[in-house]
């Protein structure tokens, strides 16, 4: 069986085997402090890098500079994107299943 892997590299296992030495080294009484604590500290992240993100987006717009490009982008990567899955869909089919009339393909029926 295929160990469920989070994060890419690290696995189920590990992870739990990680919050078990957390937890006999900070107890269960400090973990929620230490939770609460991450949470605000990823919080100020998110928030600073949005702020970063605004402001830039703002002085490109006062500088006159075109912000569209990004979302051209965005536009032609979704279409490059469902050309891939059209693709990829009519190369994985099963080529030796049967058609629709129970035939395979490629086999006329005799008369």
């Amino acid at each position: 069986m295929q160990a469920l892997f989070i994060f890419g590299f690290i696995s189920t296992p590990e992870i739990m085997f990680i919050l078990f030495v957390v937890l006999l080294v900070f107890g269960a009484d400090k973990i929620p402090t230490i939770a609460r604590g991450l949470g605000k500290g990823m919080r100020q992240i998110k928030d600073a890098t949005n702020e970063i993100k605004s402001e830039i987006t703002k002085s490109a717009e006062q500088q006159g500079i075109d912000t569209s490009i990004v979302k051209d982008v965005q536009d032609s990567l979704q279409e490059t994107k469902k050309s891939i899955e059209q693709v990829s869909g009519t190369i994985g089919r099963d080529p030796l299943s049967k058609s629709r009339s129970g035939e395979l393909p490629g086999n006329k029926p005799s008369l």
